[in-house]
């Protein structure tokens, strides 16, 4: 592959999660195994990820719950559940999650691969330009660079500051949670981090100001919600 695409694969029975690392790795696919839930979203957090790959029924933390949490980071990476059962109710739920698809165990290697190619065929339009550029109101984003632009005129972000719009930018008038942000950006929802943060919103607000038409709003109990003019 040109582009390798980063795969997560989070599958708790051991032998079938290296051979599906193993059989990823093979096709072209960077491939990082994690064992349970929270071992997932520990590496979802600290790396970057072009699909997800999910079994449902896992020790610590559950599939679902796993793409619940992750969604409230990154709305667009694709998720594909894997399952031992078949129930109509258990398709649902994964839905409901955020799950681009599922597979019932057992399936054939060459299927997963072929729903994985049919997922990234579906969402490289959606995604093509979503992680080197944003168009924030008459602001123009470049996570990448740390550039914030308006008209020419353009701002220099720091890391944090840049992690943060572009969290803020994935989830465009929709709550990003406050702990989630935090783990995402800072590794840990501690009380010092979480004033860091509040912080960084300031300076935030402060960049965007030139627009009035944008805002980061607090949410109470939650989180923050970045408006965009439709």
């Amino acid at each position: 592959m040109e582009n390798q695409v980063r795969v997560l694969l989070v599958e708790d029975d051991p032998n079938l999660g290296m051979l599906l690392k193993e059989y990823l790795v093979a096709k072209g696919y960077e491939t990082k195994l994690c064992v349970n839930g929270q071992e997932g979203y520990d590496a979802f957090v600290k790396g970057e990820f072009d699909f997800l790959i999910l079994d449902v029924m896992m020790p610590v933390k559950d599939g679902f719950t796993l793409a619940k949490e992750i969604r409230g980071i990154d709305k667009d990476v694709p998720v594909l559940f894997l399952t031992a059962k078949s129930m109509k109710e258990d398709t649902l739920e994964g839905f409901n999650a955020g799950g681009d698809d599922y597979m019932t165990k057992p399936f054939s290697m060459e299927e997963l691969i072929a729903r994985m190619n049919a997922i990234l065929r579906r969402t490289a339009g959606d995604n093509a330009n979503e992680k080197d550029l944003y168009q924030v109101g008459k602001f123009t984003f470049k996570p990448m660079e740390r550039i914030l632009d308006l008209n020419g005129d353009s701002s220099k972000l720091t890391t944090k500051e840049s992690d943060l719009l572009k969290l803020l930018c994935k989830n465009a008038n929709g709550v990003l949670e406050r702990n989630d942000a935090l783990k995402a950006v800072w590794g840990d929802d501690n009380y010092f981090n979480g004033r860091s943060m509040d912080v960084y919103i300031a300076k935030l607000r402060k960049h965007l100001k030139q627009d009035e038409d944008i805002e980061i709003m607090n949410v109470h109990g939650r989180g923050f919600k970045l408006i965009l003019p439709n």
